[in-house]
């Protein structure tokens, strides 16, 4: 049997898995204590607020203890797995225990032992011991000979004292038992575990336990009193027990990160937002022409593509718009390289990941990193870096049926370019009306870097190529 000590114990901390964060979210655990685990081997999958990550253990060990549940937000630089480097015992053989020292530290009595990864940190402070009512004998009496005149008895005998006896302390409630996932439902469902009868074996409480302890939103009664003019009424259907009333989601990670950028871009950067509508007939028949081609065999080519590449051109003919403000040093920062950014919906909020010089790619190029930016996204593996220096962006907007907007500009550019819809539509063409593929396109810009003369260059070119796509040539 192995003597595990301080010095065989590492701490693996929470890193900045990103430039700047101060937090991530545990979301879930691929090892228990008493696991092997090796160097590189990835422990637990994080959220921070730029994206999902999981994190390898950078040494060879067995777990001990994860010092967090999935579900907690922990900060930076925390301690959040301790692995003993010796491998010594394992998590059914227990370490010896260490030579007793002079004054053992008292441990409360009845204390009963929580799941893996829960016990009590060494630096947790102790909670007071609650009590209840303090009634002296005489108190009592007084009482008593009180409520028996009210009740017409005439005055009550008063009891002799009885010997002084220390107050009752209530004893502290031991901790349900619950595994991460049934404290996470628990906490999500406002439900608490102490109120919960457990049906698991040894007294652990399952997720039909939290789910029956949820309380029944109480139904109208049948005679209850008309609304008053300040009142609402209830309607049957939201009265019913089954119903729930509202829903809260804990904004964090991502949706929380995406809210501030917002928010901070919305009211720093004054936007200016221009539209064009433009028929794109040409470019959707270039489009079916490009997916027969050899070179792009295999690729995700799309409208999408075609439009990326004519932004890419309009930059080129119009570098000013790829540009940065610099309140700091009161400077505008011109890009000489172009990471395009293609915000993307995912379960964990709006993120914008970029592809890195994409002015540098050729069309193929651009059509494979294009796939592996989407294909990550939509897998929730899209790493801090990939969201990191962006001069300028494109949101698809049209995907969803929306015939354009005004986009919020990422926070630290100039422009970003809505798509929208790309529909058919009669529209006047070589003198006559015809049916053609039609799309309308919304440009933001930051008006301290950008004025309107150069966000309409701009523009105008983009919906000059997509229009005539033969410019991707004459042009790029």
């Amino acid at each position: 049997m192995t003597t595990m000590t301080e010095a065989s114990v590492r701490e693996f901390k929470m890193p900045d898995v990103g430039e700047g964060l101060t937090e991530a979210e545990i979301l879930k655990w691929y090892v228990q204590p008493g696991d092997t685990v090796t160097d590189g081997q990835v422990v637990c999958e994080v959220e921070t607020a730029k994206a999902a990550v999981e994190l390898p253990i950078p040494y060879d060990g067995v777990v001990r203890e994860l010092r967090f549940a999935e579900g907690t937000t922990v900060d930076v630089g925390t301690a959040i797995i301790a692995v003993d480097v010796t491998g010594g015992a394992s998590a059914e053989e227990p370490a010896a225990a260490p030579a007793p020292s002079p004054e053992p530290e008292k441990k409360p009595e009845g204390r009963q032992p929580v799941l893996v990864g829960y016990g009590v940190a060494a630096s947790s402070t102790k909670r007071r011991p609650r009590k209840g009512p303090e009634v002296t004998v005489a108190e009592a009496a007084v009482q008593a000979a009180v409520q028996q005149e009210l009740n017409g008895h005439g005055p009550a005998p008063v009891p002799a004292p009885a010997p002084a006896v220390a107050p009752a302390v209530e004893e502290e409630r031991p901790r349900p038992l619950a595994k991460p996932p049934v404290r996470k439902l628990a906490k999500d469902l406002g439900v608490d575990l102490a109120t919960v009868t457990p049906s698991g074996p040894d007294g652990i409480i399952t997720r039909e336990d939290v789910h029956a302890a949820v309380p029944a939103v109480p139904a109208v009664p049948a005679t209850a009193p008309q609304p008053t003019a300040t009142e609402t009424a209830v309607t049957p259907a939201a009265a019913s027990p089954d119903i729930a009333r509202e829903t809260r989601i804990p904004i964090k990670g991502v949706r929380k990160a995406t809210a501030a950028a917002m928010v901070g871009s919305a009211f720093t950067a004054p936007h200016v937002t221009e539209f064009v509508t433009v028929d794109v007939t040409r470019t959707m028949k270039l489009v079916e022409e490009l997916k027969q081609d050899k070179d792009l065999q295999g690729l995700r080519v799309n409208p999408l593509l075609l439009i990326a590449k004519a932004l890419l051109v309009a930059i080129k003919r119009n570098p000013d718009i790829n540009a940065s403000w610099d309140e700091a040093n009161q400077e505008i920062v011109l890009k000489h390289y172009v990471n395009l950014g293609i915000a993307a919906a995912t379960p964990r909020g709006l993120i914008v990941p970029n592809i890195k010089d994409a002015h540098a790619k050729t069309l193929p190029q651009l059509a494979e990193a294009l796939g592996e930016l989407v294909g990550t996204a939509r897998d929730g593996k899209t790493s801090p870096a990939a969201m990191q220096g962006g001069t300028v962006t494109i949101t698809n907007v049209g995907v969803f049926g929306i015939d354009t907007g005004t986009p919020i500009l990422n926070p630290g550019e100039a422009a970003i370019l809505a798509v929208g819809a790309i529909k058919l539509q009669p529209w006047v063409h070589k003198g006559k009306v015809k049916p053609r593929q039609v799309t309308t396109l919304a440009l933001s810009f930051d008006h301290r870097l950008v004025d309107g003369e150069l966000g309409s260059k701009v523009l105008a070119d983009i919906a000059a190529i997509l229009e005539q796509p033969k410019r991707l040539i004459t042009w790029g």
